[in-house]
């Protein structure tokens, strides 16, 4: 929640959570998705820890395509 009022602080840009509560079918789904190929990850970005800070003010531009990573 605070992460979502400082992006809309800086940026005008809102951040909307969904939460969702899967069923044994929705997951059973995903994974034959998943196995047959049909699903593939995408990362738009990766940093290290020692820059999460960098790494949250590229998502909060809204430029992300798609996830991103921090390295431990």
């Amino acid at each position: 929640m605070l992460l979502g009022a400082w992006i809309r602080g800086t940026t005008g840009k809102k951040i909307r959570i969904l939460a969702v509560q899967p069923s044994n079918e929705d997951v059973v789904f995903m994974k034959e998705l998943i196995e047959a190929g049909k699903v593939t990850t995408v990362i738009d970005k990766t940093y290290p820890l020692s820059e999460v800070p960098e790494a949250f003010g590229y998502v909060g531009e809204g430029d992300a395509r798609g996830k991103v990573v921090i390295t431990v």
